[in-house]
């Protein structure tokens, strides 16, 4: 943790420090766990603010941190530190607390943005984190296999999705990346269908996206499959998606423009004739968060680097007939992408 906030450091001013409130930062910086909690990080300082319930949880986890009570106030906390700006996440902050928390800065102090030099560092993941995001994303192609033996005509969109999750679980994840979609027949047309209790019947696609949570990072995976015979359109749809998304993975090099990652898919999907069917970005980074940056979309121009770790997902999405949504999740190392997704993209009937 200390290697992270030395690199926060080096890009603050002499006269900067921050103020943490977001879970994800938090964690990143602390290794605190709970939400429940503030960090001050000062050129001369670091402090974790919590309440009672959790001083000796931070002062376990928060290593390096000074564990201070909320009941004392932000006063007497803002009063230790000399810097006269005090950066915040503004995406993170209500309005409401916000000024609740700037009118406890001491004379001469000021609030500021600040959440792009805080959040900036978690674009690039060290080996630890990789190391967590693969295991998660390991969870995820394990019970991809398992669920495939579950899935069968009359059985609800719903069943599916609770099996998913709780294999998930049993194999060591302890939360979900997001809701799982499980969406089926002309449903599949719907990027992020929820599950409902709609059975599925002979011929229906059946787009299954689902993640999770393994020591605080985050997996995420997509597969879509055919129960029962698939059709010529089906295949169609299906074959067109997973060329662009095994092309977009094979051109990504360190140094591209994430805008244009997103072209390569883009391209053989609009070729195809399917282009206005493609209406999302192709994928977007997973870390802590299951969105984070950089993404791969039509107008972001920031560049590849290693360390990135991002999904690639083409789709095509036909009201009233279904879609089709691949997705892998890829690290950039040694100027490359390397795939952390292990389960099979040909096209399954079942």
């Amino acid at each position: 943790m200390q290697s992270r906030i030395d690199k926060l450091c080096e890009k603050m001013h002499d006269n900067e420090a921050v103020f943490i409130s977001s879970y994800p930062n938090i964690f990143y910086y602390s290794g605190f766990t709970s939400e429940d909690a503030y960090l001050l990080i000062s050129h001369s300082g670091k402090y974790i603010i919590t309440d009672s319930r959790y001083t000796i949880q931070a002062r376990e986890q928060a290593k390096g941190f000074e564990v201070i009570d909320i009941a004392n106030g932000f006063e007497k906390i803002f009063s230790r530190i000399d810097e006269k700006y005090i950066g915040f996440e503004e995406s993170y902050m209500s309005v409401g607390e916000n000024k609740r928390i700037r009118a406890k800065l001491k004379d001469g102090q000021d609030f500021v943005e600040m959440q792009n030099l805080i959040n900036k560092p978690r674009e690039i993941k060290d080996e630890c984190e990789i190391k967590k995001i693969a295991e998660a994303e390991k969870i995820g192609d394990m019970a991809f296999e398992y669920v495939l033996g579950r899935i069968k005509e009359g059985v609800t969109e719903r069943e599916i999705a609770f099996d998913l999750e709780f294999f998930m679980k049993k194999q060591g994840a302890t939360a979900l990346s997001f809701d799982t979609i499980s969406a089926s027949g002309i449903r599949s047309a719907m990027p992020h269908g929820i599950a409902t209790d709609k059975k599925i019947e002979n011929g229906d696609f059946l787009t299954l996206d689902f993640g999770c949570v393994f020591e605080g990072y985050c997996s995420d995976m997509t597969r879509t499959v055919v129960v029962g015979k698939a059709n010529d359109k089906q295949k169609e749809i299906y074959n067109t998606v997973l060329k662009a998304q095994t092309t977009a993975i094979d051109a990504i090099k360190a140094g591209m423009k994430c805008s244009e990652v997103d072209g390569v898919a883009r391209k053989i999907i609009t070729d195809a004739g399917y282009g206005e069917n493609f209406g999302h970005s192709l994928g977007h980074s997973v870390g802590i968060e299951i969105h984070e940056n950089p993404s791969f979309s039509p107008k972001n121009n920031a560049v590849v680097q290693n360390g990135n770790v991002i999904t690639v997902e083409p789709g095509i999405y036909i009201d009233g007939f279904g879609g089709v949504r691949i997705e892998d999740l890829i690290v950039v190392q040694n100027g490359k992408a390397v795939n952390l997704t292990s389960s099979p993209k040909e096209l399954i009937e079942i």
